[in-house]
């Protein structure tokens, strides 16, 4: 019996899918559900992701549609059907090496310390890289420490205890319908356990990200969640940040719209 589930959601990413499959498929840890959540794609992503995986017979997958457009409705439904006691979420574009999902369980099945959620760093260059390892080490000993109760890196690899999560409340759009819901979601997640990090718990998240005012948060923004206790987060959440996207039209379907990268890819 599988004690982990992936959920993957996907939107028009014919280009991106297989590689990323193929690095869910050789995953060293046994024991998994691979759950893709096809976000009403018109480039035949849905057919690919079959295709692909129908190369990988060992891997246990469900393969679900979810019509209603945003990632956060997808990833609703994804985690809707997920029976397992840890769950992560991956994005299509992402590379995720083989002992991933293994530190991952490490972390949130480890004694001391335990941990509801463990939250992998994106990196673009060679992991060995001294610099690189060196800032992992670093978020993992000491800035994790010091602003405990706040995520630092992004959506591309969070990993649940599925109790906790759904606790939280989850992947909703009735909770936040801006960008940055990965921070969001983190800031429920905290009141039900911990965060663990490890300098060997990374992916490698494409560099065709949208980055424009309409996706992207302002210093003074980021400086104020860094510096808010959690005690006041729901407020700088739900009272300071929501209104100022709101007013910005900051949703969370920008993400969506805003694809420059599919004319390049």
């Amino acid at each position: 019996m599988s004690d982990w589930s992936l959920v993957l959601a996907y939107y028009n990413e014919a280009a991106f899918l297989p590689a990323t499959l193929a690095a869910i498929a050789a995953q060293h840890h046994v024991g998994f559900t691979l759950i893709l959540v096809d976000n009403a794609s018109s480039d035949g992503s849905a057919d690919i992701a079959r295709a692909t995986m129908a190369t990988f017979p060992h891997v246990d997958v469900r393969f679900l549609h979810e019509p209603k457009p945003g990632q956060l409705n997808a990833l609703e439904t994804g985690l809707a059907t997920v029976t397992t006691e840890f769950v992560g979420f991956c994005d299509a574009d992402t590379y995720y090496p083989p002992h991933y999902l293994s530190v991952a369980n490490r972390l949130l099945t480890r004694k001391w310390r335990p941990a509801v959620a463990a939250l992998a760093f994106g990196i673009d260059c060679d992991p060995a890289d001294t610099g690189s390892r060196f800032r992992r080490r670093l978020y993992t000993h000491v800035m994790s420490r010091l602003l405990r109760y706040q995520a630092h890196d992004g959506g591309f690899g969070y990993c649940f205890k599925t109790e906790a999560l759904r606790k939280a409340g989850g992947y909703a759009q009735r909770h936040w319908q801006h960008v940055l819901a990965d921070h969001e979601l983190m800031n429920r997640v905290f009141r039900y356990g911990d965060c663990a990090y490890d300098p060997d718990l990374w992916c490698k998240p494409s560099d065709r990200r949208p980055d424009s005012p309409s996706t992207r948060w302002t210093l003074p923004e980021r400086i104020l969640y860094h510096a808010t206790p959690f005690a006041l987060k729901d407020w700088y959440f739900y009272k300071f940040l929501g209104p100022r996207f709101a007013a910005r039209k900051m949703s969370a379907l920008n993400y969506r719209t805003e694809r420059s990268w599919e004319t390049s890819v």
